[in-house]
Parts: structure tokens; sequence; C-alpha cells
């Protein structure tokens, strides 16, 4: 697999975690999800970025990861 490919998966894998914990948060279970499944989400975007941050440097991992987090938060903020 070559790195474009490979970058390209850790970031819908990071996009996916990070539109889980946003769900377990505000979605129509919400108040059902426990904590636990939550911080599972946050940890496993931690280490997708550690292996980004290893292929494309730290500066543009971290704007892939923060990316992903604020699309979710602008999501959530017309709900």
């Amino acid at each position: 697999m070559n790195t474009t490919s490979t970058v390209a998966q850790l970031k819908e894998q990071i996009d996916a975690e990070a539109e889980a914990a946003q769900l377990a948060l505000y979605g129509p279970a919400q108040g059902l999800a426990t904590h636990q499944f939550i911080t599972a989400r946050m940890e496993r975007m931690g280490m997708l970025h550690k292996k980004l941050k290893i292929l494309i440097g730290d500066t543009e991992a971290d704007q892939i990861l923060i990316s992903a987090m604020e699309q979710r938060d602008t999501s959530q903020a017309y709900q």
C-alpha cells in the first residue's frame, strides 16, 4: 500500500471515530452511551493520529485531526 492511500485510509478512520464519538454524545441514544465508549473512540483517534504523524509529519496530521473534530462540532451546532 502506498503512502497516499495509507494516509487516506487513516483519515477516513479518524473521521469515522470522530463521528461515532459525536453520535454517542449527541445522537438519539444520547445519555445511554458510556464514558468508556467515547473514551475508546478518542483514544483510537489518538493512535491513528500518531500513525499519520509518522507518514506526513506533525503539522499536516494535526490539521487532519482538527478538521475531523471541527466538522463534527459544526454539524452538532445546527441541531
